[in-house]
């Protein structure tokens, strides 16, 4: 099975839903090698702005991205 792809999510949005608080990313990070190291083939991943995060936890946020 294919995990999830990476969304975005515009910077304006990603601050009023408070995206901040969620672990993050660089523009160096490998999506590909976060999801091995880290996360996990079922993570729900976001990016906005230049950097990628782990909305897992509220998947209403990866719902509202595109």
């Amino acid at each position: 099975m294919r995990p999830p792809r990476v969304r975005t999510l515009s910077v304006a949005d990603g601050k009023k839903v408070g995206i901040e608080e969620f672990p993050n990313f660089g523009p160096r990070g490998n999506v590909t090698g976060m999801r091995r190291l880290y996360y996990g083939d079922k993570a729900l991943l976001v990016r906005c702005g230049v950097y990628v995060y782990n909305v897992t936890g509220q998947p209403d946020i990866y719902e509202r991205a595109h």
